[in-house]
């Protein structure tokens, strides 16, 4: 993930909620000079999240990503498996707190870091 140019980060959130780490952890990572493709799962009047176009799915991201960063709760990860596998992304980074081993072993049975 060091490598890591292009990142998508599922659950954002917009500068409204700008002291939450789903927040200030994407907008670090922009000022570090990777680009953060915005994926946020609510604020669906949102088109912009640190000057980046908003997508509602990591599959409809064109261009290949790196990693997805997610920012969800761990029992709201599975239902983003479909996007994520279709996605194909290099790997996918759950935040510290967030796991999953199902969709995590389903990732990595699909070659998904």
């Amino acid at each position: 993930a060091a490598s890591a140019r292009r990142v998508a980060v599922l659950g954002i959130k917009p500068e409204s909620r700008a002291n939450q780490p789903a927040h200030y952890v994407p907008a670090y990572l922009q000022s570090a000079g990777v680009e953060v493709v915005p994926v946020p799962t609510f604020y669906p009047d949102v088109t912009e999240i640190l000057g980046q176009k908003v997508y509602r799915t990591v599959a409809s991201i064109p261009g290949g990503i790196d990693v997805v960063d997610v920012f969800r709760k761990p029992e709201d990860v599975p239902a983003h498996l479909e996007d994520l596998l279709a996605a194909r992304p290099r790997c996918v980074w759950m935040q510290s707190g967030i796991a999953h081993e199902p969709t995590a072993q389903a990732l990595a049975a699909a070659g998904i870091a």
